[in-house]
């Protein structure tokens, strides 16, 4: 079976550029490259991985698609560019010249919600469709009902949620978020990405269960043909180990058939970036 983690990083530390990582994520504060990440993959019998932009520069995405084409466990790049800018199509003419480039994503987290309704983004969306990127949405619970309304746009565009929205899992606070989540149903170019759990729980005291009731609201919503696995690694590493991670879906989705779980650990992610072997 050809499996792959969809989502993660790789940096070289710097404290300014990767200010976010605070106090409590201090065990991530430093390099983290492919030479790390590959063992590991291999010894979970993951085939290849999307490395996903954690600096909003082109620098970075020059950065990521630099790795890829040094190791061929990098089977795609979610970079950033600015997408509200003028010469958007001219970068995008720029971009699509590297085949490892899959897709683009921006902090939208960090943003306010009306952020990704504003007319230049809404532009810069439009010009990903005709260049064939995909889309990845990284926001908070806050953020999703201004999501539908974006996707409700761009219904050929191809989307993917990043993190199931990450919901407030260390408080066990669900019925907002999943309405929200509900809502994606009917939107069959919109997918999820099952990841980033563990650093939305308690980093110390989670447990498996804690998980279930997320991912059976994220399954329903999405179905098993829209919903990709992903490891956030390093981020991960702050509240779990990549083995113990990739457990808590690994037995929730066991009582799925075979095919099922194919599709959520390799085919769905192969189709959405177009990745190839």
């Amino acid at each position: 079976m050809f499996t792959i983690d969809a989502h993660q990083h790789f940096w070289r530390y710097d404290v300014v550029t990767h200010e976010w990582i605070n106090d409590e994520m201090s065990v991530i504060r430093k390099d983290f490259l492919p030479a790390q990440l590959e063992p590991v993959l291999k010894q979970n019998g993951i085939s290849g991985c999307v490395a996903v932009q954690a600096d909003q520069s082109e620098k970075e995405t020059d950065f990521l698609l630099q790795l890829a084409e040094e190791h061929d466990f990098i089977k795609g790049v979610v970079g950033w560019v600015d997408l509200r800018a003028d010469n958007i199509k001219e970068r995008l003419d720029h971009y699509k010249a590297f085949r490892l480039l899959k897709g683009f994503r921006h902090i939208l987290q960090g943003e306010a919600p009306e952020f990704m309704l504003q007319p230049g983004f809404i532009n810069g969306i439009a010009a990903l469709q005709e260049y064939r990127f995909t889309y990845d949405i990284l926001v908070f619970p806050q953020h999703l009902k201004a999501v539908l309304e974006l996707v409700s746009k761009f219904p050929d565009q191809p989307f993917v949620i990043d993190h199931i929205a990450k919901p407030y899992i260390k408080n066990g606070l669900i019925t907002d978020w999943k309405k929200d989540m509900e809502q994606f149903s009917i939107f069959e170019n919109v997918y999820c990405k099952i990841s980033g759990m563990v650093t939305e729980a308690d980093y110390h005291h989670w447990k498996p269960a804690d998980f279930t009731p997320y991912l059976d609201a994220t399954v329903n919503a999405f179905g098993t043909k829209r919903i990709l696995y992903g490891s956030d690694w390093p981020v991960c590493l702050v509240a779990a180990n990549y083995t113990d991670m990739l457990n808590i879906v690994k037995t929730y989705f066991a009582s799925f058939t075979a095919t099922e779980q194919e599709d959520f650990f390799g085919n769905n992610a192969t189709r959405f970036y177009q990745l190839e072997d």
